[in-house]
């Protein structure tokens, strides 16, 4: 797979209306699609069993998108054969008061990944440069009145970059995914919700009030993911309309990501060797061998 085409490196061009929501590269059937994502998980199982031994990378693996876009299901199907003892995944709502008290940052930052794991983040940090723009709720946070200003969504972009580029010299390496949904594919997963009794708990009228902000969000997410896609933590546009493509894209990105850390199981000693064989021989003498 060319995941190239899907990472955003060219920012003085990108345009998110210009890329399409609907794309499955060169996969005309989901069966095949399918397979390759099974393989993945595979390799991903077998990563993450280094990335754990060798305890000194972590993963911190990020979703941001519209409503129904898929990010549930994606961390559901991409994520599942992942083990949960390495694993960590925190969805982030509306903020609690708590939250609101201390920086943006903070009720993220305390749920970072320890090294050895991966966390994921069902929406993020990011969200304080979206929601938060979108509906203006700065205006009602605890922060100084000389700090709200004109410049507080630049100010907050270089604040961002700064915490991701301080993660990733510290071992703890973002991925992120925007998965991007078309508006007329996500008014078929609303009506799926309300039409499939199975589906109605996930539908909320929220979700039709947050639609008519639509064209606001995808500015705010065009900003938001030019001016915060680096080389040390590069946003991934992921077209989420067929989510067949999505899962196995992402689960391609996120392989591909972990072996290029080339992770290694821990080597031992020559003398921890010979403690080994020592061990073997003891329990080989043992009766019931």
């Amino acid at each position: 797979m060319d995941i190239s085409k899907y990472k955003l490196d060219k920012k003085s061009n990108f345009k998110l209306s210009g890329i399409k929501t609907n794309d499955s590269g060169k996969f005309e059937e989901k069966d095949k699609a399918k397979e390759l994502l099974i393989e993945n998980i595979e390799r991903m199982m077998e990563l993450q069993s280094k990335l754990y031994a060798q305890g000194k990378y972590a993963l911190l693996i990020i979703f941001q998108a519209m409503d129904t876009a898929g990010k549930d299901g994606t961390i559901k199907h991409v994520m599942s054969g992942l083990n949960p003892q390495a694993t960590q995944v925190h969805s982030f709502k509306q903020p609690s008061a708590e939250e609101l008290n201390h920086d943006y940052l903070w009720r993220t930052t305390k749920n970072l990944p320890e090294r050895g794991s991966i966390g994921i983040f069902n929406r993020s940090y990011y969200e304080e440069v979206l929601v938060a723009r979108v509906h203006n709720l700065v205006k009602s946070q605890q922060i100084p009145k000389k700090y709200i200003n004109n410049d507080i969504w630049k100010t907050r972009f270089r604040q961002i970059n700064d915490f991701e580029k301080y993660l990733y010299e510290n071992g703890i390496i973002p991925i992120k995914f925007f998965l991007h949904i078309s508006r007329e594919e996500q008014a078929k997963r609303l009506l799926e919700r309300i039409d499939n009794t199975s589906k109605n708990w996930k539908f909320s009228a929220a979700d039709l009030t947050e639609r008519q902000y639509w064209n606001e969000y995808q500015a705010a997410y065009q900003d938001a993911i030019c001016e915060t896609s680096t080389s040390y933590a590069p946003w991934y546009i992921i077209p989420s309309d067929k989510k067949w493509f999505s899962h196995l894209l992402v689960s391609e990105i996120i392989a591909r990501k972990v072996e290029s850390l080339k992770l290694q199981y821990p080597s031992i000693s020559d003398e921890q060797k010979a403690m080994l064989k020592k061990c073997k021989q003891k329990l080989l003498t043992e009766k019931y061998y």
